[in-house]
């Protein structure tokens, strides 16, 4: 063993991964709290998605509801939806993508959505 090499460069590793968890839980936090939205048939429905992906709205104009057409209806909130949660995969790697090229990951951290 190299007499005071080794511990010095472990302390600044174990520095710099608590910082980076520190900014992951802030940046989670941050996405958390985060509201993005998307929209279909020209603002007919609207759906309201946090940044982690879980839808918190929906709203749905009186034009698009037409009794007899209960499948364009269903076609509109799931395209509104799908939207909202590709703004939220954005915001996403917005915010965790330089966390996980930091961590030298480049890929993604497992167990997050992207």
């Amino acid at each position: 063993m190299i007499p005071g090499g080794g511990q010095p460069n472990m302390q600044q590793l174990l520095k710099q991964a608590q910082k980076m968890q520190q900014d992951l839980a802030d940046a989670q936090a941050e996405l958390a709290e985060a509201k993005v939205e998307g929209t279909s048939g020209g603002g007919l429905v609207k759906a309201t998605v946090s940044g982690a992906g879980e839808l918190v709205g929906l709203v749905i104009a009186p034009d698009a509801v037409d009794p007899d057409d209960t499948e364009t209806l269903a076609d509109l909130v799931l395209a509104a939806v799908r939207d909202g949660n590709a703004a939220a995969q954005a915001l996403q790697q917005e915010k965790l993508g330089p966390l996980a090229q930091g961590m030298g990951g480049g890929g993604g951290i497992p167990g997050l959505p992207f």
